[in-house]
Parts: structure tokens; C-alpha cells; sequence
């Protein structure tokens, strides 16, 4: 699978290449999939967001499937509304996939569903992703940037035109993180694709309230630290929380899975 990556947007930074050495290796990943998916009640009523039926399967089996293929070889459930559904399916099509579930007896936000899921990892780094979004990074490319940068938090941004649903974020040459952009019409950017590279011990260490933002309580205040990193990358993405992007989703992963 080709790419365009942070190399196409800064071809003079010396870019790691390779398969990374085995400590900086990521096995782990926790999935967010506890939201109540509000935006899509009128197509999806009585299922938690990531249990929609997307051309014939739940959607989270396309997020498994692929990070499957990219060596995740073990799945940390963050779940919350009705989530014994979620478990029943995955314990039926997945067994005896490496799994564990932490449940949300209230919900509390996506930082707090992070830090509720970090205790269950054993990796010094895990990826963060969510339950209704499917990114096809290359976890290859990330792991070798956020091992290089002795990263807290490697961000992927995907490149997107004429939007107005997502904020900017902006990188420096360095690949730090220069600034987040609030959302408007853009006709060009790179956006959060909700796909992170995260160091467990310095993320858990900040000691943040059990009820918070990732974006808001945690990227956006600290990324002027120098310790957050993006990378971009040009990879198929979906996010399925507006009825639009559920329906288009129906066509595209028919054709691609």
C-alpha cells in the first residue's frame, strides 16, 4: 500500500526508515467505543455507535480487521452504552483474540476513557483509537517517529480538502505540533485523524481528573511542551458519526473489505 506521508511534506527531515527495533514495537491498542453515537440515532437506534451495520458487518470489525494486519496483537475495549453488546460480538467473532474491556459506568469523555483503559496495558507505548473511525495508517512509519522522538503523544493527521467538519492541526519541520486550529471552512489542512501513538507513563503521570477531553484537557493544552508529534499520512479514512459519512461508508467499505 503506497502512502503520502510526512516525507512528501518535508522531503529535507532525515526520516526514519525500517521496521523498528523491537522495543518500539506497539502491540497494543485501546478502542474507544463507548459513545452513545447521538448524531446518528435516526439511522442507528438501538446499537452503540460502533456495533452500526456497515455493509453487512458491525463497523468495529473493520477497525479489528485492519489493525490486525498492521500487528496489534492485543485490544483494549473501552465501552460504555449497552456494552454487553459489544462484548458478545467480539467474544463470538474474535475468540480467542487477545482482549480485555473496561466499561464507563458513567461517561467520561475521551480522556478519561484513555486513562480508564491505560491501566490495563502492559507496553511502555499503546495506540489510541476510536471505535467509529477507521484510519489506515501505516503503524510502521509511526512507531519508528514516535520511538525517534522519545515522543509523549504521536498524532496522525490526514491531508483533507474543502471541509468544514474538522480543525486544522499544523506540525513545524521538527514534527512537533505548531498549533490547532478551530473548525471552519478550510479549503486545505491536515486534520486529527483520531489515531495516537501514546506514552502510558507520561500520560498517566499528569495526573488529569477522571473526567476529561484528550483533545481539549490534554493535546491542546500541553502540545507547546515539545513532547506532542504529528505525522501525516494519506491513508483511507471514514468517520461514521454523521448519517452522511454512515451511508457514503456503506459503499466504500463494501468495495474495499
Amino acid at each position: 500500500m503506497n502512502y503520502t506521508s510526512t516525507k512528501n511534506y518535508f522531503p529535507e527531515w532525515p526520516f526514519a526508515t525500517g521496521i523498528p527495533v523491537e522495543d518500539s514495537r506497539i502491540k497494543e491498542a485501546i478502542i474507544l467505543a463507548g459513545g452513545l453515537g447521538t448524531r446518528l440515532r435516526s439511522a442507528v437506534p438501538d446499537l452503540p455507535k460502533c456495533m452500526a451495520p456497515v455493509a453487512g458487518n458491525p463497523f468495529i470489525s473493520y477497525v479489528i480487521d485492519y489493525y490486525l494486519t498492521q500487528g496489534i496483537e492485543k485490544f483494549i475495549f473501552s465501552l460504555g452504552f449497552k456494552h454487553e453488546q459489544v462484548e458478545n460480538y467480539l467474544h463470538d467473532k474474535y475468540y480467542p483474540l487477545n482482549m480485555e474491556y473496561v466499561i464507563e459506568e458513567e461517561p467520561l469523555g475521551t480522556g478519561g476513557a484513555v486513562q480508564l483503559a491505560c491501566s490495563n496495558t502492559n507496553g511502555k507505548n499503546v495506540l489510541v483509537l476510536n471505535g467509529d473511525t477507521i484510519f489506515k495508517i501505516d503503524l510502521g512509519e509511526l512507531e519508528a517517529i514516535h520511538h525517534e522522538k522519545k515522543a509523549e503523544c504521536t498524532l496522525c493527521l490526514k491531508p483533507m480538502l474543502n471541509f468544514d467538519r474538522y480543525g486544522v492541526v499544523e506540525i513545524n519541520k521538527n514534527l512537533t505540533v505548531r498549533k490547532f486550529l478551530e473548525k471552519k471552512f478550510y479549503e486545505k489542512g491536515t486534520i486529527n485523524g483520531g489515531v495516537y501513538a501514546l506514552n502510558v507513563e507520561a500520560f498517566l503521570e499528569k495526573k488529569f481528573p477522571p473526567k476529561f477531553s484528550f483533545e481539549k484537557d490534554y493535546l491542546e493544552p500541553y502540545y507547546e511542551s515539545g513532547k506532542l508529534f504529528g505525522i501525516i499520512q494519506d491513508g483511507y479514512f471514514i468517520d461514521i458519526g454523521i448519517p452522511e459519512d454512515f451511508t457514503k461508508a456503506q459503499e466504500e467499505l463494501a468495495v474495499r473489505h
